[in-house]
């Protein structure tokens, strides 16, 4: 079978559909019929989503789903998740309601720094490259007077630039290195166009300075990108509590929960084998706020993972602590997001899920984010400190195989039934339905 194709991305959607059952599946009209299934029957919306990326065939659920009950800075918040993964939005809610009666959380942002980067390569002279930047370095940030006017109204533009020697590790190799305050918007696209007329204005005003050989004359840019790593753009989650407080049915001794809980956030302070398993339930919590609020997860996982790791090891992204008889548990996270632009003014549902947070300002929601990541972590360390997480886990997992075999309303009830006092795994369940159905 030969599975090139030339011209693809030129093909109708029909046609890119057609091509694909007919080389892919054994059943091409069983597999059409389901990637049609999953388009809106609403036309209009259903190109929106076809004009976010290239080649679409069809569309990709995921659950949305809800955790009420969380105050955050003494304001109540329903907070829009979306994800696959079981229990994850069960856990947030579970902790939003526990701290609700205890003060809510608090939520602090520290800097709203974002940064960007101009790599180039330049073989000459360093002193006079120095003395070329702080000659020309207004020079820098008036050509960009035209994309910055609009986001200077709003309170934002370029913070800084400066020009960073990296030779120590790549021969010949410098930086522009720039700062900048996007407000509301992620501000990739402000950030990048910045960044391109700074590597232009680099390439022509050396070009013309006496000063340079014909050498250092010929800098060679490399690229001009944003960085999605950044330690300045940083957000602060907290709940306390007096340790007596803690106390629910789960936690009957409140002073020895606190300690275990100690030191199982020590424990991932110090193991990075559990400090990444840690740190990804509290990226449980944020991925799905990020996502249901259309910002880019995949740059805010790897901003987060690298702040985890800036001591030179990864670790954990939460603290805790007790003190004068008061249980703290913190978390600081960089979070690059934003509120308007991209899909945030394009996709219905991440309008709706903004509506939902009350139309928040970009630190705003940062705040919530942070705060979602910390109730997930408590909830993870809760669960592993006292009952065990899979009581939870497997919970969710029996639903999912109850769906795989389509049980009926009567099975499901006598399969939860027998599994209320017995170990939920697949082969037990999966045993159990055959003899039902026997």
């Amino acid at each position: 079978m030969n599975n090139a194709i030339a011209g693809f991305s030129k093909l109708s959607k029909e046609e890119k559909i057609n091509w694909i059952a007919k080389e892919y599946f054994s059943d091409p009209a069983t597999a059409t019929a389901l990637i049609k299934n999953y388009w809106n029957s609403d036309a209009k919306l259903q190109q929106l989503h076809d004009e976010f990326i290239e080649n679409t065939i069809t569309n990709f659920y995921l659950p949305l789903g809800i955790a009420p009950n969380f105050i955050i800075n003494e304001k109540y918040y329903t907070i829009p998740m979306v994800t696959e993964e079981s229990s994850v939005v069960a856990a947030a809610a579970k902790s939003a309601k526990y701290w609700s009666t205890r003060g809510g959380f608090k939520a602090t942002v520290l800097n709203t720094e974002k940064i960007g980067q101009v790599h180039f390569i330049y073989k000459g002279d360093e002193a006079k490259l120095k003395q070329f930047f702080t000659k020309n370095k207004q020079s820098f940030i008036e050509a960009t007077d035209s994309l910055t006017a609009n986001m200077k109204k709003r309170g934002g533009g370029i913070i800084g630039i400066e020009l960073r020697d990296k030779t120590d590790v790549i021969n010949n190799y410098y930086q522009l290195h720039a700062t900048f305050e996007t407000r509301d918007s992620m501000g990739a696209n402000f950030i990048n166009s910045c960044l391109e007329q700074f590597s232009k204005t680099l390439v022509t005003k050396a070009a013309d300075y006496e000063l340079f050989s014909e050498e250092e004359k010929d800098i060679r840019v490399v690229m001009s990108i944003l960085s999605n790593y950044v330690p300045n753009c940083v957000v602060r989650a907290e709940v306390s509590c007096a340790i007596e407080a803690l106390a629910d049915k789960n936690i009957e001794n409140p002073a020895e929960f606190a300690e275990k809980f100690l030191l199982a956030v020590k424990i991932a302070e110090v193991e990075p084998f559990r400090a990444v398993t840690h740190n990804k339930g509290i990226m449980n919590g944020i991925d799905a706020v990020v996502v249901a609020t259309g910002n880019d997860f995949r740059a805010v996982e790897a901003g987060i993972h690298a702040y985890a790791s800036r001591n030179g090891q990864y670790s954990s992204l939460s603290h805790a602590k007790i003190e004068d008889g008061i249980f703290t548990f913190r978390l600081e996270v960089p979070l690059a997001l934003g509120t308007v632009g991209g899909l945030t003014t394009l996709h219905p549902l991440v309008k709706l899920a903004l509506e939902m947070l009350e139309k928040p300002s970009a630190e705003e929601l940062m705040q919530i984010v942070a705060v979602a990541g910390l109730a997930q972590n408590f909830a993870a360390l809760r669960s592993l400190t006292t009952t065990g997480i899979q009581e939870g886990h497997m919970k969710m997992h029996l639903n999912n195989i109850l769906n795989q075999f389509n049980a009926t309303e009567e099975e499901r009830m006598l399969i939860k039934k027998h599994f209320e006092n017995h170990a939920v795994s697949h082969a037990a369940v999966v045993n159990f339905i055959e003899k039902l159905r026997q």
